[in-house]
């Protein structure tokens, strides 16, 4: 799977300074990817613009809500979060991805 987010946007999307939390928001990473991937069965990279959108938001909704990492969106991103999974599911074939 090809990277959509990279580590130091990820930070800033955060607004986390330093290097202390790094490896959770990494694993964060990874898994807003697997699961864009997982829910839509195409690989998308850092070019697509509305997947790397879904996957900071997925990213920052975990980040805040620690408790309930691997839950659904929380009810205040859920509607966001659906909306650009469902136009990301549609939107492309899995050939069509970039």
């Amino acid at each position: 799977m090809m990277a959509i987010l990279t580590l130091e946007e990820t930070k800033v999307w955060l607004r986390v300074d330093g290097s202390d939390e790094e490896p959770l928001i990494q694993t964060l990473m990874w898994a807003a990817e697997a699961y864009l991937h997982n829910a839509v069965e195409v690989e998308f990279d850092s070019t697509n613009q509305l997947a790397k959108l879904f996957c900071l938001v997925l990213c920052a909704d975990w980040y805040e809500n620690r408790d309930l990492i691997g839950a659904q969106p929380s009810d205040k991103l859920r509607f966001t979060v659906q909306s650009i999974l469902a136009q990301l599911q549609h939107a492309y074939a899995p050939e069509e991805a970039p």
